[in-house]
């Protein structure tokens, strides 16, 4: 892909392929950039230099490399640095050329005017398996009843792998691992009042290696546990919820039995206080008064004088 690119810009090309027949056939003039090497870290590469000096010119540096498959397959071929060609600063980044995890070669030329410098080539080939991994930065937060991680970006490569546990004797240890894209990071919820401690390590699947843990650090959770009176209160809400449900059922089955099968109320004119065995006895008394009561002479004869 690297060197696709480079043939899309043809005058770049030409330029270069002039620049490196004139310096394998003519003689330098400025002399060649020192203590060439490059420094790798966090899949990070830059390449860095001594300056030459020109007193009132401005210095202008060519970078140029060559991978496994230039060097194979394209009779040694150089092709431009993406970044650095040219360049006035003293390093070039180089990350974005290093594609593949193969030995890289890399070399530098220095120009002022028509003047250049010979070629200063690193002293061995550059593996991205050979860059230096850090523990990633971090911050560890608490909101609420989580931890809440921030983890320092090293770029696509990378992945992190989270490890947290609660800090008390024989605790068992959780482990997470994270992508660069779910940063921030929530952990599960924590107990109230305990203390639990975060550490991170850096993980980079392309070159197969891992960096060493951060220092771990220690949280205290913020909060208390429910008091006595809202554990009792909320057991005993919690134990009428049934009976509640109980009662409704039970209502509902008596609303439902009176509509369907109302009760018949006798007004109270209707309604027989005494019995009939009572009732008997009373009459049984007034007849025999009744026939006890004979009526004397004198009265006989009154009521006779009165209906003649």
């Amino acid at each position: 892909m690297v060197f696709q690119g480079v043939w899309t810009s043809p005058i770049m090309w030409f330029f270069y392929s002039m620049t490196s027949g004139f310096l394998t056939d003519g003689v330098s003039v400025l002399p060649a950039p020192q203590n060439f090497s490059i420094q790798s870290t966090n899949m990070k590469h830059f390449l860095m230099w001594n300056p030459v000096t020109q007193p009132g010119e401005t210095i202008f540096y060519f970078v140029e490399y060559q991978g496994e498959y230039e060097s194979l397959y394209m009779s040694h071929i150089w092709i431009p640095s993406s970044q650095c060609s040219p360049t006035k600063d003293l390093e070039c980044d180089v990350t974005d050329d290093i594609t593949a995890t193969v030995p890289y070669n890399f070399r530098v030329m220095a120009m002022v005017g028509s003047q250049t410098s010979a070629w200063s080539n690193l002293e061995h080939p550059f593996n991205r398996n050979t860059t230096v991994l850090t523990p990633p930065r971090m911050e560890v937060a608490e909101h609420g009843l989580h931890l809440v991680i921030e983890l320092e970006d090293l770029g696509p490569h990378f992945e992190f792998l989270v490890v947290y546990w609660r800090r008390e004797p024989g605790a068992a240890e959780h482990v997470k691992v994270v992508r660069s894209g779910d940063i921030p990071v929530h952990l599960e919820t924590m107990e109230p009042g305990a203390v639990y401690c975060v550490k991170a390590q850096a993980l980079v699947k392309t070159i197969g290696r891992h960096s060493a843990f951060s220092q771990p650090i220690c949280v205290e959770m913020q909060g208390e546990s429910l008091p006595l009176a809202l554990a009792l209160f909320a057991f005993v809400g919690f134990m009428l919820i049934p009976m509640a449900v109980l009662l409704s059922v039970w209502k509902m089955g008596q609303l439902l039995r009176y509509s369907c099968c109302p009760t018949v109320v006798l007004p109270d004119t209707l309604t027989i206080t005494s019995s009939s065995q009572k009732l008997i006895t009373c009459r049984k008394e007034e007849v025999d008064a009744c026939a006890l009561a004979v009526p004397s002479s004198e009265q006989l004869f009154g009521v006779w004088i009165s209906q003649t």
